[in-house]
């Protein structure tokens, strides 16, 4: 077990791409902590991982494989702090084993994500790629078989309704559209939208948006069967994580005509290198930026510097992913968490 505070020097591993140093750098200065950046753009395997965090106290996280392997090698790290929310390549159950607390940046952009997921949304239903490739080649196809849809007045089904899910609803009643969600996990939604199972979501929505977590459970949630009971005209909109979607029984669909359209923020694979669905033209493509903006960055890396140095100086952090860590480990509940200057939160 890790003691509950450490003021000697160390080392705090960022692989979240452009922190700000000059920002965040003089609260980990003051406790003697020196950051590594590793900024993570593309594929990182567990070997890779297990060299860059082997002398780490603690660290700062893009979507890092920390498996059990990792965490088992890097005796020092005593905090992983995830820029965003979802832990799936975080083995949870091994930090919590080896004294690792491991947080999350929940709220911080939450609107961020709504605002890409209509992005995305109506850049697929009007068919904004295909009309802008067809201008560059020299086209001018106006109707046709490029005619492009109307979000007003249409069917959207939201798989997944929380925080997220609810900010994506609000949107969309702007546009006068039916809003239909279906989560197991929901037993009353708001009174302008139907609650519904996932099988009648999927017959009836012009529209269908993720908005779920990856858990054993959801991981190929949309397979071959549930794409076949969507309707042919229909989009599906995934901003939430890639593994929802059974990626091959997806190109099908759109190959064979079977689906309209899709719009992908996330893939299994990231980057989706080889992937089918790169060469389709009725696939909207963006590389996992629906969270991303100038002031969801900014906050997100601030929360995250800060559930650092609480760690390291013995007080509980915010967002917690593996509570159970934390009786361990002895960490005291500070009256409010250190900011990223070691002030704390009002």
């Amino acid at each position: 077990m890790h003691p509950p505070a450490r003021t000697d020097a160390g080392e705090i591993l960022v692989t979240w791409p452009d922190f700000d140093v000059a920002l965040h750098g003089p609260a980990f200065a003051a406790r003697g902590l020196v950051p590594r950046l590793e900024p993570k753009r593309g594929t990182r395997t567990p070997e890779e991982l297990r060299s860059l965090a082997a002398d780490a106290v603690g660290a700062i996280v893009s979507t890092d494989p920390f498996d059990a392997e990792v965490l088992a090698a890097t005796p020092s790290l005593r905090v992983i702090a995830r820029v965003g929310v979802g832990v799936d390549s975080i083995d949870l159950e091994a930090a919590t084993a080896h004294g690792v607390v491991v947080t999350v940046t929940p709220g911080a952009n939450e609107a961020t994500v709504a605002d890409h997921t209509l992005t995305m949304m109506l850049a697929a239903v009007r068919r904004v790629v295909e009309h802008d490739a067809g201008v560059r080649g020299g086209g001018w196809d106006r109707t046709g078989a490029l005619t492009p849809g109307q979000l007003s007045g249409s069917t959207v089904g939201l798989v997944g309704y929380g925080r997220i899910g609810r900010l994506v609803a609000e949107r969309l009643h702007g546009f006068g559209v039916e809003v239909l969600a279906a989560d197991p996990a929901v037993s009353a939604a708001d009174g302008d939208v139907e609650l519904l199972p996932l099988a009648e979501l999927l017959a009836r929505a012009d529209v269908v948006s993720l908005h779920c977590p990856l858990l054993p459970q959801t991981r190929d949630l949309i397979g071959a069967a549930e794409l076949a009971a969507m309707r042919p005209d229909a989009i599906v909109v995934n901003t939430s994580r890639g593994g929802l979607i059974d990626e091959e029984a997806l190109a099908d669909a759109l190959e064979q005509g079977r689906l309209s359209a899709a719009a992908l923020d996330v893939f299994a694979a990231e980057p989706p290198h080889g992937s089918r669905l790169l060469a389709l033209p009725n696939v909207l493509l963006s590389p996992h930026v629906a969270g991303l903006s100038e002031r969801s960055i900014q906050e997100m890396t601030r929360r995250a510097t800060a559930s650092v140095v609480d760690v390291i100086d013995g007080r509980q952090p915010r967002h917690v992913a593996n509570p159970e860590v934390l009786e361990r480990l002895g960490l005291q509940a500070a009256a409010a968490p250190a900011d990223a200057d070691g002030a704390h939160d009002a």
